[in-house]
This record gives C-alpha cells, structure tokens and sequence, in this order.
C-alpha cells in the first residue's frame, strides 16, 4: 500500500468513525457542583472556551510526542519538546480553573484532531514539515485567535484573565513555529 493510499484510507475511515461517534457523543459535563450556587454557572461562551482550549492543548501535545519519535530535524525535536512542556503546564492550569467553575474539560483532543493526528501519524519522509505546519503554524494560529477572543469577550473575570495572561506565550509559540517552517520548509 503506498503513502497515497494508506493516507486516503485513514481520512475515510476517521471520517466514518468521527460521523459515529459525532451522534453517540455525549455532552460535556457542566453541572454545578455539590454546594455550588446555580447562577455561578458559566456562560456558555465561556464554556465553548475551555472545551476548545482544552482540546487545543491535547491536539498540540500529542502531535509533539508524535514529533519526539517521528522527526528528524533536531530543531522540530526540541520545538516539540517545548510544546509538550509549555502545553502540558498550561493544561494543569486550565483544568484547574474549569473545575474552580464547576466545569470537567475534555481530558484528549477532539474527534476531528484525533483524525488529524492519525493522519500526521501516518507521515514519513514529509512529517517534519506536516508537523510543524500543522501543529506549530495552524494549530498555534487557532490557537491564538481563540485566547484573543476569550480575553476580550469572556464573561467571567477569571476566564478572561487567564486568556489575557497565556496570549503572550501563545504568539511566541507561533513566532517560533514560522521561524522553524522556514528552516524545514523554505519554498513556502
């Protein structure tokens, strides 16, 4: 089976298997603890922001421990290594917090990243440079678009600090990423 082939069939098969568990999929926790007063609840905006924060972090660290034993560039290895520690503290914090409002965060990425990183997976000669356009560039720019979003609009004064005060780390991150596509990949 060539790379062409097996990389359609892992796309058909995450499609099918996303379609699935899409519909069986069941909602997020979101009840208020024991004790907790009802009106604390969180907006669902703020809500929307952990959940997609969360899922952020996972999809970042396991592409960057898919790096630590797929890559070849020693650059892309400590690039990765960083990712996992920066993402993995950051992750702690927000779990943290989520919990502090009465909310459980997603503990993995998501369907649809999951099916991204099975493809990545699947990346040999081509990985470094899939993996840093993917998980450095693109996934720091969502990234980044969304912390920008949440400490402008979020409702809850400590959701929004917490955006406002890993924004800055999440913009290096993304400058490091650019800079390291253009030592993996210059024609782009």
């Amino acid at each position: 089976m060539n790379l062409r082939t097996a990389i359609i069939s892992t796309f058909a098969s995450g499609s099918l298997t996303l379609c699935g568990a899409l519909m069986a999929q069941a909602a997020p926790t979101t009840a208020a603890p024991a004790g907790q007063n009802a009106a604390t609840q969180l907006d669902g905006n703020d809500e929307d922001f952990l959940e997609a924060a969360a899922h952020a972090g996972h999809t970042e660290i396991e592409g960057s421990k898919l790096a630590q034993t797929k890559a070849t560039n020693p650059d892309v290895k400590a690039f990765a290594e960083k990712m996992i520690m920066d993402h993995t503290k950051v992750g702690q914090e927000l779990q943290t917090l989520a919990k502090s409002k009465g909310y459980t965060p997603p503990a993995e990425p998501s369907l649809v990243q999951k099916t991204k990183l099975k493809a990545l997976s699947v990346m040999d000669d081509s990985f470094d440079k899939r993996y840093v356009n993917q998980i450095g560039v693109a996934a720091h720019e969502d990234a980044v678009e969304l912390f920008q979003e949440a400490s402008a609009d979020a409702k809850d004064p400590e959701i929004k600090a917490f955006a406002a005060e890993k924004l800055p780390a999440l913009q290096e991150h993304l400058e490091m990423a650019k800079a390291l596509k253009q030592k993996v990949d210059p024609a782009k």
